[in-house]
């Protein structure tokens, strides 16, 4: 038996006109992922990585921390997170561009708050298969490229491996896993923390899922301003 571990990426740079870039905040929690993981004795035979530049810089500021910069990274675009911004844009077209929602993020102290209603909205406009034609990767699409990657890594003969990624493709792995029906799979996304870990166990003939959504490297002390979710 082997582990897999699936790490969501750190925070991201919200309200920013570059998101995909790790916050100061995103680099401190990579970095405390990182540490706590070397404390652990873990020492991943393999990483992989999504094309997104917040899934390197996690990855980097994480192994770095660990002390394990020689470990060889894979980069998969099975990995990559859906296309928030065109999900947003086909639900609310006054919200298609970046400096739209950026201004639509300053203007509302409650912008956030509802900046996830209508995401949750645009997710559930984009999963109900009544739209498939409309966007450049369909719901059927995403799942199977996930579904793809997570082939190519969970092999128990690879050794421990940690995956750097996003909160849909971590979802769709589990939900799979746990039997959920898709249309089910983004309850699982939702409550995900930023630098979490999943852990799957993976054996000759199943997987485990052994614990979602842990965070026990943020810490209790400091855990109000360490746990994020974007």
């Amino acid at each position: 038996m082997t582990d897999v571990y699936l790490v969501r990426h750190a925070q991201a740079s919200l309200g920013a006109e570059d998101y995909d870039c790790l916050s100061p905040l995103g680099e401190e929690q990579a970095m405390l992922l990182g540490a706590w993981m070397a404390r652990g004795g873990h020492r991943p035979a393999r990483v992989a990585t999504g094309t997104l530049r917040r899934h390197v810089q996690t990855a980097q500021g994480c192994l770095r921390a660990a002390g394990l910069e020689d470990v060889p990274v894979t980069v998969l675009p099975g990995l990559d997170e859906l296309d928030a911004d065109e999900l947003i844009a086909r639900l609310r077209p006054d919200l298609a561009s970046g400096a739209a929602l950026r201004t639509e993020l300053a203007r509302n102290p409650d912008a956030k708050r509802e900046l996830q209603t209508v995401f949750v909205d645009a997710v559930a406009r984009w999963t109900s298969g009544h739209h498939d034609h409309e966007y450049r990767t369909s719901w059927p699409a995403f799942r199977a490229a996930v579904r793809d990657a997570w082939l190519t890594l969970a092999r128990p003969e690879s050794g421990e491996t940690w995956i750097f990624t996003s909160g849909g493709p971590i979802s769709v792995i589990a939900g799979a896993l746990l039997g959920l029906p898709a249309e089910r799979t983004f309850t699982l996304c939702w409550p995900l923390v930023n630098t979490s870990v999943t852990r799957i166990r993976l054996g000759r003939n199943s997987h485990q899922l052994v614990t979602y959504n842990a965070w026990a490297h943020l810490g209790r002390e400091d855990e109000a301003r360490l746990v994020t979710h974007r």
